[in-house]
């Protein structure tokens, strides 16, 4: 087993462990941990690094939270009401934390979450205590899998709430279009959400994690980076686009060796 923890492999295995070690290098010198699970769509390939790793979300569990009131108002047979998706709205495109909090209350607090995901079939998260949504904790493997959901038609979201979830995350302000999106070229294709915290638990030191969807040149890369404490928000971002570029590249040159 690799130290991606991966022991199930595609066809065509020769990309992960030179990109692992590309990783090990380029990590050894940055500050903090991170982890990072990406899948390619079209071609099935995919790659994960340190998937052990748990941090909390921050503003990343957002889409989360959006989905679960999404779940919520299907079963209920309705449509959002026109505060749910201004409030939705705001939330992810503008990362507005009253947003998110006035959600987190529509959706029944840590225990809706835990419902909506247990549908979504995530594995590693864990709903923060009380009103803290965002010291909900996760895994880049489940923040995968919460993108599969937005893109795949076996989802338990209707077609409809997955193409709002993505056009909002398409729709972010310029200034938090950083981190994934730095695995494609032009921000066309880009559908992400980020989250960054400084935690007393860890010093002050910086919780930085970003998720999305990056379409590039024939890819669909489903593309989760979450990392916790590093030195400077600035830091954390630079490492994220970095590892994005890496593994996103790593793949397509996997797929175009097919």
């Amino acid at each position: 087993m690799d130290r991606d923890g991966t022991d199930r492999e595609p066809p065509l295995t020769s990309y992960r462990k030179p990109l692992t070690r590309s990783l090990d290098r380029y990590l050894d010198d940055v500050s903090g941990e991170l982890s990072v699970s990406v899948l390619d769509l079209p071609t099935g390939l995919s790659y994960s690094y340190n998937r052990g790793l748990r941090a909390a979300t921050a503003s990343i569990v957002k889409v989360d939270i959006v989905i679960a009131l999404l779940l919520k108002a299907q079963r209920q047979g309705r449509g959002l009401t026109a505060w749910e998706r201004s409030t939705a709205a705001r939330a992810i495109r503008v990362s507005d934390n009253a947003a998110a909090s006035a959600l987190w209350s529509a959706i029944g607090g840590a225990s809706g979450l835990a419902a909506a995901n247990r549908k979504l079939g995530l594995r590693h998260t864990r709903p923060g205590p009380g009103g803290a949504w965002g010291s909900t904790t996760t895994s880049a493997a489940d923040q995968v899998r919460l993108l599969k959901a937005l893109s795949s038609a076996a989802s338990p979201l209707s077609a409809k709430h997955r193409r709002y979830v993505l056009g909002l995350m398409g729709n972010v302000v310029p200034e938090q279009a950083w981190g994934v999106s730095a695995a494609g070229r032009g921000d066309a294709g880009v559908a992400l959400k980020n989250g960054w915290l400084p935690r007393l638990r860890d010093g002050g030191r910086w919780t930085v994690n970003s998720i999305g969807r990056v379409r590039d040149r024939g890819h669909t890369f489903l593309i989760a980076v979450i990392s916790r404490r590093n030195s400077s928000m600035g830091v954390g971002i630079k490492a994220i686009e970095r590892v994005s570029r890496l593994v996103t590249r790593a793949l397509a040159r996997a797929a175009a060796q097919r």
